[in-house]
């Protein structure tokens, strides 16, 4: 049979390497300066650069430039030589490529400027979500379009989680990003309260599933054996780890909803299937190390391969570990806490950080053709790497259980034993130590840089790679012997369908109920809509990254109860577009901030937005002085009240027109109030507003009312 030469697409996987690096300093340093200002407050420097906006920048830099690019990069360089052909089309592979780094510099820039839509994961508003959606497609595009014209007719473990990547992701991003827009830059979320919380962890739990996850298990099952030079160690189990894992994977958000408003029935369906996930998890990590098996006298010796065994090891401590926390008793301990910072950075430096680098080590001498720089300073960035994750987890591990030790623990006489500013003074240390583990994992990644640009300048790069392959019969049956997952291995197309399918199932058995079934989310009738001053703080809030801290969800705990008062229901949260529960407390819960012993006077929060340690010594909030300078925008007021009352807040027609007059009115009131406080500002101010909306928290579910629902 002749062989047909063709031509490997080595600039694409180049150009991504380049922006996988790059964005990898970036990121890390966003994560650096971040964990710094908790221990530093003075740090957060102008309104650019406060917590509350840097740390949605440092996720997203990290999951969608740095991973991102890593994916992508990996991707490309492996799908050609499993398929034996060049990308489908040069000119995608163009459009992907630039498109994904000015989707990321369009994050870097509204970020920074508060242009949020304030939901975890999921931070850029419409019109960059849909530009990710169509980039998203262009990839899928690219990749199936290479796929179908192979010349290799089964496709290998690595492409089967690369499809379920494309189809799962896109059907996450869509139904996640589900908004109405308002303006150009400002959104409010299709969905409100408690099936907003749903749809958000159900789209931020399999985001890590299926961009942090099955992407980098594709690429795991490539280049680990390419590095080690040795086969799979178990086909069987790798159609085993596949199925189970993106069938398993999707049904596990609301794990992260425990003990909340949230229906029983979908938590506890999160629980059973987050900890069915141990099995496939670590069938995948088993298959990944003894593939290694007659090789680990070389793991010694051979950098790459020690990047990644710490990477599939952490894999297989983070997916144990998940399927913990969604345990009631554990999340109970858990969730809020710094424990939860040390679980995801073990998977994020552990898992992708280190399969990363050991792939750029492996991947970048081959495209240059040239031999690695310096071996040492590789070995040198393992140990910074590996130390430097250690020192990050340990401690925050360590705060995690002490965190919640000190709020959950009551003095004899039966009242809470410690503030919630002596938890945050008690960090300090904590947060000290994760520094420095952060500042070693990042001199490490800044040694690779230096490594591979080295490498690189005394090389050229291969663009053009020839290669040559049998063209693929155009008969392809089954043959004696053959196993029966064959044939969906030669249907491309059928296992996209059929993948779609799997991921489809839990996500409709957990979401859908929500919706349609009313008993799962009881009316209030003491819950109104907020008034127009008060929908402009909540936008304020979100835009200055409030809920990054701040949690609004009171769990049936005592030492919650007594600390904030009454716990949340599911109804009081009818018009919150978007929710506002939170993932971490590193400030106090919020959600009955205006009513019974939490409530304090206007004056007090005026002075803490001011200047924060002024009102709590210790405190490691960022003061906000340009709330007390900018006017607050009331030209939005009107599209803020129409979109509003299309998204089924009970506004009466015609309300937009009188609603400005309203704001002004509350405003005055709170502005004489302050006046009454010896503080002088304009009721115009911006602050102004926020106040409005923090002392509106709590309100509609004041212990002291009677609350009555309906179904």
């Amino acid at each position: 049979m002749q062989l047909e030469k063709f031509y490997y697409d080595n600039k694409t996987v180049r150009n991504f390497a380049y922006a996988t690096m790059l964005w990898g300093v970036v990121g890390m340093l966003a994560g650096l300066w971040v964990a710094l200002q908790l221990v530093f407050p003075s740090l957060n420097i102008t309104k650019y650069g406060s917590f509350g906006r840097l740390r949605p920048l440092h996720t997203n830099a990290v999951i969608f430039a740095f991973v991102g690019n890593g994916i992508f990069m990996g991707v490309y360089y492996s799908l050609q030589r499993l398929c034996k052909t060049r990308m489908f089309s040069d000119t995608l592979s163009k459009i992907h490529f630039w498109g994904w780094q000015l989707i990321i510099v369009a994050a870097a820039i509204t970020l920074p400027l508060g242009i949020t839509a304030g939901k975890e994961y999921a931070e850029l508003e419409w019109p960059i979500d849909i530009a990710i959606a169509l980039i998203w497609v262009v990839f899928g595009w690219n990749m199936f379009g290479t796929i179908i014209k192979r010349r290799e007719k089964h496709l290998y473990v690595a492409i089967w989680f690369y499809i379920a990547t494309f189809v799962t992701v896109a059907v996450l991003h869509i139904v996640n990003s589900f908004e109405l827009p308002v303006s150009f830059l400002k959104s409010y979320s299709w969905y409100a309260g408690v099936q907003d919380a749903l749809v958000q962890w159900w789209y931020g739990h399999n985001a890590v599933a299926f961009f942090l996850t099955t992407p980098y298990l594709g690429l795991m099952y490539y280049y680990m054996p390419k590095a080690a030079n040795r086969p799979v160690y178990s086909y069987r189990l790798s159609i085993i780890h596949f199925w189970a894992l993106i069938f398993l994977y999707i049904w596990a958000g609301p794990h992260h909803l425990l003990y909340t408003a949230l229906p029983n029935w979908a938590q506890s369906l999160g629980v059973v299937f987050s900890f069915m996930l141990i099995f496939p998890s670590w069938g995948g990590m088993i298959n990944g190390l003894l593939t290694l098996r007659g090789a680990w006298d070389r793991v010694r010796d051979d950098v790459i391969l020690k990047f990644m065994v710490v990477a599939v090891t952490a894999y297989g401590m983070a997916t144990f570990e998940g399927p913990m926390l969604s345990l009631k008793n554990v999340n109970a301990i858990s969730h809020f806490t710094d424990w939860i910072i040390a679980h995801v950075h073990i998977g994020a430096l552990g898992w992708n950080g280190m399969l990363t680098f050991g792939i750029l080590y492996w991947l970048i001498p081959r495209i240059f053709n040239t031999p690695l720089y310096s071996k040492k300073l590789a070995n040198q960035h393992f140990w910074l790497g590996t130390l430097g994750i250690v020192f990050y987890a340990v401690p925050m591990y360590w705060a995690g259980f002490m965190q919640s030790s000190m709020w959950k623990q009551f003095t004899e006489a039966g009242q809470i034993k410690y503030t919630f500013l002596e938890t945050v003074t008690s960090m300090r240390p904590f947060y000290i130590m994760r520094s420095a583990g952060g500042t070693l994992y990042l001199i490490g990644v800044i040694f690779m840089v230096y490594n591979l640009i080295k490498t690189v300048k005394s090389g050229k790069l291969v663009a053009n790679e020839e290669a040559e392959a049998a063209p693929m019969m155009k008969e392809e049956k089954s043959h004696a012997g053959e196993h029966w997952h064959r044939w969906i291995e030669r249907k491309p197309v059928q296992m996209m369908i059929l993948s779609l399918v799997v991921i489809l199932i839990g996500g409709i058995v957990e979401l859908i109920p929500t919706f349609l079934i009313k008993s799962n989310i009881p009316t209030i009738t003491e819950v109104k809509p907020y008034t127009p001053l008060e929908l402009q703080g909540r936008d304020l809030y979100i835009r200055e990254g409030c809920y990054v801290c701040h949690s609004q969800m009171v769990r049936p705990f005592r030492s919650e109860t007594e600390r904030y008062g009454e716990y949340s229901k599911a109804g009081e949260f009818v018009y919150d577009h978007p929710f506002q529960w939170g993932s971490k407390r590193t400030g106090p819960d919020l959600a009955r901030e205006g009513v019974g012993n939490l409530k304090k006077s206007n004056g007090w929060h005026f002075r803490h937005l001011r200047e924060p340690s002024s009102m709590s010594e210790g405190s490691i909030m960022p003061p906000y002085p340009h709330l007390l300078e900018q006017d607050l925008d009331t030209s939005s007021t009107v599209a803020k009240i129409n979109a509003m009352r299309t998204l089924g807040v009970p506004y009466t027609k015609g309300y937009e027109h009188q609603a400005n007059a309203d704001l002004m009115q509350q405003s005055m009131d709170i502005s004489q109030n302050l006046y009454a406080d010896s503080i002088r500002v304009a009721p115009s101010k911006e602050v102004i507003a926020l106040i409005a909306y923090l002392q509106r928290l709590g309100k509609d579910i004041d212990k002291s009312h009677s609350i009555t629902t309906k179904p």
